[in-house]
């Protein structure tokens, strides 16, 4: 007899093997926390590794936050040779001569700094008439993809010893490393595509932080749990307002409270207890409930509105690699 999956909430800061997929990595977890409810916050490759936020039950909520955070990766890539897929999983397409000197190499990476335009790897989870296009690409269809807008922050060189080429990059959410490795390629004339990619930010966390599925797997059970930061932890750049117990009664049920303040936009909204009520719009005098966590005072309609809008829950969601 199978055990009832627990109603667990909270975040957990997972360090991703190669060799598995973000989905798989997610359902070790949920197995190992017996969880009822989770979803991750971006998709890691297989070949890929790294911090891989996981969140469970009520965090599933407010998994849009971090999905739509910066992210921060170390690179290696391969000059002369390009693949299919721009990393060591596809068939090789070319091989050139590498010419490149590590000064060519420093000399074109600014060309890649700032607002720049990707177009989407075909062999990736984004979506087109409602299947992923990786599923094209296995087929050998080739669909036009139109460029999209990203945020190159930072790009370092780390070290290089051509044809290996190891770097820094901080992005916003969205941007696709392989293509990032087969662009500065082409910029240099031999091509390239990455041979390893690790992630180690992802908004405020670090993959320090993180926790492997050996490690989690080796605790007793009971111990595992201690392993999970709070419902709110995602939340910690947005202000935090405390609220009285009548407010918090009225915006439970989803009403809006009046409130004086200088404050524009989301904040996060806290019971006397201390207890982590949810995220409310700040501005013109008032708080209006936008996401708000499961409690004995919310309304039926609000929880069906919340299980309606609800962004992750046991699925793969399309990400950056």
């Amino acid at each position: 007899m199978k055990p009832t999956r627990q109603p667990i909430d909270g975040v957990l800061l997972l360090n991703k093997p190669v060799g598995i997929t973000s989905n798989a990595a997610l359902q070790k977890a949920k197995w190992l926390l017996n969880a009822k409810k989770a979803g991750h916050t971006g998709t890691l490759d297989p070949f890929a590794d790294g911090l891989l936020p996981l969140c469970f039950g009520e965090a599933t909520k407010f998994s849009a936050y971090l999905l739509e955070s910066d992210k921060h990766y170390r690179a290696t890539m391969l000059l002369g040779i390009t693949t299919t897929t721009g990393d060591p999983e596809g068939d090789i397409l070319s091989e050139r001569s590498v010419a490149a000197s590590c000064d060519d190499i420093s000399a074109v990476l600014p060309h890649f700094r700032g607002d720049i335009e990707q177009i989407p790897p075909m062999h990736s989870a984004l979506k087109h008439q409602g299947k992923p296009l990786y599923e094209y690409a296995r087929a050998g269809i080739e669909i036009d993809r139109p460029p999209r807008k990203v945020r190159i922050n930072a790009l370092e060189l780390v070290e290089c010893v051509p044809p290996h080429v190891i770097f820094d990059v901080q992005c916003s959410a969205g941007t696709y490393i392989r293509t990032l490795a087969q662009d500065i390629g082409a910029a240099l004339g031999c091509g390239a595509h990455l041979t390893g990619l690790c992630r180690t930010r992802v908004g405020g966390f670090a993959l320090t932080q993180a926790h492997s599925l050996a490690a989690l797997e080796a605790l007793p059970a009971a111990e595992r749990f201690g392993a999970l930061l709070p419902v709110d932890a995602m939340l910690t750049h947005l202000p935090r307002i405390d609220l009285p117990d009548a407010d918090v009664r009225a915006v439970t049920q989803g009403r809006s409270v009046p409130y004086v303040s200088s404050l524009q936009g989301l904040v996060r909204l806290y019971a006397a207890d201390m207890r982590f009520i949810g995220l409310a719009e700040a501005g013109s005098g008032t708080l209006v409930p936008r996401r708000l966590c499961n409690t004995a005072e919310q309304s039926a309609q609000n929880r069906l509105d919340d299980v309606s809008n609800q962004g992750a829950a046991d699925a793969a969601t399309p990400g950056d690699r």
